[in-house]
């Protein structure tokens, strides 16, 4: 039990030390979709027309894609199970309404946890949950991305691990195909900033269809870095918890052993005092 202390709480200390990694990491990508934001408002504002069916939410989808995002490991709580369950609920949802729903992973857990419940995982990604990199998601927003500018599927879903502060992270469902407007905020922000006259090359409805693709890899890439850094989070909670009930359970245990090499060593005692009483006794016998 010392030793699983110990493992439990080096693994602690490995998350927490992760966490601040994340949230940097974080911080550093937020800019990047900030700026990806303001491409796209600038371009809608160009060309409003040209959005088509590449922006803004289907009345009716015909066919989804669901992205379930969770971590190649275990030891975390239930980081992994809870956004599982949700996308499970929204597949079960969606079948019911009678639409179809196809499902991405990435994230070991989620291949078995889908498949054992009769679901077909049509691709999975791992090995980079816990520190996924810019071409990582590029390879799952290709993945994405590729059905849908076929037409094969008419909206995007990413189930995952929304990152809000240290102590605050939340299953969130979004929509990253179409791509969502602008909020009419950050629109009158980026006219203010921009005051003048922008002039686009390509045409915007061409920039359009480049943009998805680039906003799609942010998006996932964003999506990834907060759910990495929900699993540090809750690795490091889950670790922490363990560590705790190893420290109970040695001072329990330590408890009854001491107990009961007390016993062990009264009986030893008693016996030997009976062992002498007998002696003495037979002895006394003997004399007389």
């Amino acid at each position: 039990m010392q030793s699983t202390k110990k493992i439990t709480r080096a693994m602690e200390l490995i998350a927490a030390s992760q966490i601040v990694r994340a949230q940097g990491r974080i911080a550093s990508a937020s800019a990047y979709m900030r700026g990806m934001s303001e491409v796209l408002a600038e371009v809608l504002a160009d060309s409003p027309a040209s959005a088509g069916r590449l922006m803004g939410v289907p009345d009716s989808p015909g066919s989804v894609l669901v992205l379930a995002v969770v971590a190649d490991r275990g030891l975390c709580g239930g980081y992994n199970s809870n956004v599982l369950r949700t996308a499970e609920r929204l597949v079960q949802a969606g079948r019911s309404a009678g639409v179809d729903h196809r499902l991405m992973t990435v994230g070991r857990k989620a291949v078995s946890y889908l498949r054992f419940r009769g679901y077909e995982v049509e691709r999975s990604f791992s090995g980079f949950s816990d520190r996924p990199s810019f071409a990582d998601a590029a390879e799952v927003s290709a993945a994405l991305s590729a059905p849908f500018m076929a037409g094969d599927v008419d909206q995007v879903m990413v189930v995952s691990t929304r990152f809000l502060s240290a102590g605050v992270q939340v299953v969130e469902t979004r929509q990253v195909l179409p791509l969502p407007y602008p909020a009419p905020e950050a629109e009158e922000a980026e006219e203010m900033k921009r005051g003048g006259y922008t002039e686009l090359e390509p045409e915007a409805s061409e920039m359009l269809v480049e943009l998805v693709d680039r906003y799609l890899e942010a998006a996932v890439f964003g999506a990834l870095l907060e759910a990495a850094a929900s699993e540090h989070t809750a690795r490091q909670r889950a670790m922490a918890a363990a560590t705790e009930n190893a420290e109970e359970l040695i001072k329990t245990l330590t408890r009854v052993m001491n107990r009961a090499r007390q016993d062990s060593i009264t009986t030893e005692i008693m016996e030997i005092v009976g062992g002498a009483e007998a002696l003495r006794a037979s002895a006394a016998g003997d004399d007389l």
